[in-house]
């Protein structure tokens, strides 16, 4: 997701710049004054309890703020991310709105903060009174207000500052420089975006063969845990040594070998536009080792996918392929088919069970022919791929 938080004092032209994001990134606008009077409009609990507030001359509480906001967050029309604008507007609002996007398995893209010296403001604003009429453009509130903005302003953008997320431009362009210099800054940050698929599937549903075309198609690295280990085991290297003896052994290859190689494989892979995991994660252990490997190399998970198909074809499938040159150890009999699919259903089951409650799982009916699969997979991904643009 594209999440922007937009700072810039009053007269910087901060509305005009919004309108832009909004359209053309298809972003989510989150005004906490708007909403606040939406509450306030529709009389919900929680607008009656802020209009009390307002009315006795407090502030509206952080509590109640957050509240808005979750309840429309995790309520939305489908959009690419959020705009932010007046949130965060302090130091503890940032540790909110941080805990906010944790919750949506996302987080701030960028906080993008139009630089106007406090002259040319209050001359914008004098301006604006003189044309608008407003009382409240008058040389003293302007002055308060750019000093309020100032003062609150400053401690949040050093909360994000140590983040290297926080970007200035000159307010003292004209609109088309201004525009142009964040849409350059958000062309920057979505370059760095990754599509992440995580592919998961029974055995016999097909997820080797789709993984391999969906990455050629979309542009991604491959990542398949066995390939990767009979990849050491033909290199000779002291890893692939250290599989083979444990193949020998019939024991299994530990997370500490498997995250090794993964994580050569995601530092190594320059230019690519994502990655296309198959058989990793298998494990609860294991899903917390990719969401922290991503993690260190500034990315996540963008979709998730499971490939559904009947039990009673599986077993087919899988039956069919034992005669076949693709014959893998687990399909040489009837026992072995039933207890590499059990092995599934008690471990990865949990697996794609927990991801569905943190982000979703995208299900695919695995029925029909390879390339009916394909095309539905590939259209899962392309929804997946808004997000990213």
């Amino acid at each position: 997701m594209l999440n922007i938080a937009l700072f810039a004092p009053p007269g910087a032209g901060k509305g005009t710049q919004s309108e832009f994001l909004v359209s053309r990134y298809n972003l989510f606008y989150l005004s906490t004054g708007e909403l606040l009077r939406k509450e306030i409009a529709n009389r919900t609990s929680l607008g009656l309890e802020a209009q009390s507030i307002i009315a006795s001359g407090g502030l509206v509480s952080d509590e109640i703020i957050v509240q808005i906001i979750e309840k429309t967050i995790t309520d939305i029309p489908e959009s690419n991310g959020f705009l932010f604008d007046g949130f965060p507007r302090t130091p503890i609002q940032a540790y909110i709105l941080e805990g906010l996007m944790q919750k949506l398995n996302t987080s701030l893209t960028c906080l993008i903060s139009l630089v106007v010296p406090q002259e040319v403001s209050v001359e914008r604003l004098l301006k604006r009174g003189t044309s608008s009429g407003r009382s409240d453009d008058n040389e003293r509130v302007i002055r308060n207000r750019l000093k309020e903005y100032h003062e609150k302003t400053l401690p949040v953008l050093e909360f994000y500052r140590g983040r290297g997320i926080i970007h200035e431009v000159n307010g003292t362009a004209s609109i088309e420089q201004v525009t142009q210099s964040i849409s350059g800054i958000v062309k920057n940050e979505l370059s760095k975006n990754l599509l992440n698929i995580v592919l998961f599937g029974y055995p016999g549903s097909g997820r080797g063969s789709q993984g391999k075309a969906l990455a050629q198609r979309f542009g991604l690295e491959y990542v398949a845990t066995g390939s990767m280990l009979d990849q050491e085991i033909k290199s000779g290297s002291d890893i692939g040594r250290r599989i083979m003896d444990l193949y020998e052994n019939g024991q299994l290859v530990p997370d500490e070998i498997v995250v090794q190689l993964i994580e050569k494989k995601l530092a190594h892979s320059t230019d690519v536009k994502g990655f296309i995991f198959k058989g990793f994660p298998r494990t609860l252990v294991q899903s917390y080792i990719l969401d922290g490997l991503l993690k260190k190399h500034g990315s996540s998970i963008t979709k998730i996918i499971e490939i559904e198909v009947p039990t009673l074809e599986l077993i087919n499938r899988l039956d069919a392929r034992s005669k076949t040159e693709r014959c893998m150890p687990y399909d040489t009999s009837a026992a072995k088919i039933v207890k590499r699919l059990h092995e599934h259903e008690s471990k990865t089951v949990p697996v794609i069970q927990k991801y569905n409650q943190l982000h979703g799982v995208t299900k695919v009916d695995g029925r029909g022919s390879f390339e009916e699969v394909f095309e539905r997979i590939s259209s899962e991904v392309e929804r997946g791929l808004k997000y990213l643009r």
